[in-house]
């Protein structure tokens, strides 16, 4: 009786280990470039989590993973094709942002929705934040900050805390 009991308990630990992990690969798995058309994307992957309009082109948002960490950027021409699917919470892209240059509309087109936004009135500046893998492996926090008209002042790149140790926050 207990070994039939144990294992069940295996089964069902091993089917619910699969459905978790399916459910967070599921998105990684499209070939995106494989979908030609805006249709195809949103059958297949759902609604966006946001869109943006770029010139004659459109991104189509999709956030993914634990606290974001992954948002990925499909470009769209005007006639519903598919142009380009890429993550963009990288070193690469936080590297367009241009201080003194980006506005928020800019960092939106790149970087997509942050997670989370604070305004710091001690120093005049909101915070946008976007949690992501660094290098792929390490949990990471690139904060974008805006000054009162909206542009970038400043970028801070550290590890989130959310992951830290509690006896390493500062907090």
């Amino acid at each position: 009786m207990k070994t039939l009991k144990m294992n069940t308990m295996i089964r069902l630990a091993a089917i619910s280990l699969v459905a978790v992990l399916s459910s967070c690969a599921s998105w990684r798995s499209v070939d995106v470039a494989a979908l030609q058309t805006e249709s195809e994307v949103t059958t297949r992957l759902g609604n966006p989590t946001d869109v943006y309009q770029d010139g004659a082109t459109h991104l189509l948002e999709y956030m993914h993973g634990r606290r974001a960490q992954a948002t990925h950027m499909v470009r769209v021409a005007a006639d519903g094709k598919v142009i380009s699917y890429e993550q963009v919470l990288t070193e690469q892209k936080f590297a367009e942002i241009k201080l003194g240059v980006s506005d928020k509309a800019a960092v939106l087109k790149i970087l997509g929705a942050p997670y989370e936004h604070v305004y710091y009135s001690r120093v005049g500046l909101e915070a946008w934040s976007y949690p992501y893998k660094e290098s792929g492996v390490w949990n990471s926090l690139m904060a974008v900050y805006f000054d009162q008209d909206g542009i970038v002042r400043k970028l801070e790149n550290g590890p989130d805390p959310v992951f830290e140790p509690r006896e390493h926050r500062r907090f």
